[in-house]
């Protein structure tokens, strides 16, 4: 019956029978439609156009990237990272220790940097005996050269082991680097500081860097405890632009809460850092040179307590 019907060449019969049909179904009235007014019964109904603009979602706007980290004291701080900054580059689970507390660091190879170790010592570290040193398989060390005092009249002194640790651990074959212990003020007081190390040095060869070092005093008032951060980053360029010119290569000691509170370290990108952290792997996103990892270590030849460093150096 429906194969008939379709046969049908007259299509005004058709569109009537369709017609009829559907009033039975539906019970309403039917006017015939000339065929291009009746709809197509195979085509698919197109979906309306949408304006894209009005369709797309609203972009979620991405906040600053926050870190956690934690002090020396197990403080806990949040720190927005600076995108202006360079980051570094180590992949560093791939850092060897071995055991023991703490657990020294043994090797470190990415492809791309390895390490060498090293120490870092004050006159608090007494007489040292750098030729066991050296045979305990440390290469570099940093000398403390001097430090203003932390009180008011900030006098300035030299290390009373320095000349001494520095004649033994050059004549130990030991790669050496001096550092300076700042409480200055202000741009004049670090420059001072800086002439005070180079007068100390006598154009001295150095393999390490002269490092500036503007540590946050926790355990005492300090001269320095109202120094704004921009003041600390001032201080630092004078100090390290005094070294640079006499020859020296400058570098800057920090910790993460320093790289947060103390330092605008994207106007201090010229300068290798010596960064500080002892836990199992360095908090700082920033880019560093040395890794002082440990303030805990046991070393040949040195009594008591030795800081214990890493230095990243890139493959040739």
């Amino acid at each position: 019956m429906i194969k008939k019907m379709i046969s049908f060449k007259d299509q005004r019969l058709w569109a009537l029978i369709l017609c009829l049909i559907l009033t039975g179904v539906s019970g309403s009235g039917c006017t015939l439609q000339k065929m291009d007014q009746i709809p197509s019964l195979t085509k698919e109904t197109e979906s309306p156009k949408v304006d894209k603009e009005e369709s797309k979602e609203p972009d979620e706007t991405e906040g600053p990237e926050i870190l956690v980290y934690y002090d020396a004291q197990g403080n806990r701080y949040e720190m927005v990272i600076d995108e202006r900054v360079t980051k570094h580059p180590y992949d560093l689970k791939k850092m060897l220790h071995s055991a023991g507390s703490p657990k020294y660091i043994e090797s470190y190879d990415d492809g791309v940097y390895t390490i060498r170790k090293g120490v870092d010592v004050s006159h608090h570290n007494g007489s040292i005996d750098w030729k066991k040193v050296k045979k305990a398989g440390y290469d570099f060390a940093f000398l403390r050269l001097g430090y203003r005092g932390y009180g008011k009249e900030g006098k300035l002194l030299v290390d009373k082991e320095f000349q001494s640790s520095f004649k033994k651990a050059r004549a130990a074959g030991i790669d050496l680097g001096v550092y300076f212990f700042s409480q200055a003020i202000n741009e004049e007081e670090a420059i001072e500081e800086a002439q005070l190390v180079l007068t100390e040095l006598n154009d001295s060869k150095l393999e390490l860097p002269v490092v500036y070092d503007p540590e946050y005093i926790r355990e005492d008032e300090a001269r320095t405890d109202n120094v704004t951060k921009e003041q600390f980053t001032k201080n630092t360029l004078a100090f390290c632009k005094v070294i640079k010119d006499a020859g020296y290569q400058p570098a800057i000691y920090s910790n993460l809460y320093c790289e947060d509170h103390m330092f605008d370290l994207s106007q201090l990108e010229a300068y290798p850092l010596w960064y500080a952290d002892y836990r199992a792997e360095p908090q700082t996103p920033y880019r560093f040179t040395f890794w002082q990892y440990s303030e805990k270590g046991k070393v040949p030849g040195i009594h008591g307590d030795a800081d214990l460093n890493v230095e990243f150096i890139k493959k040739k």
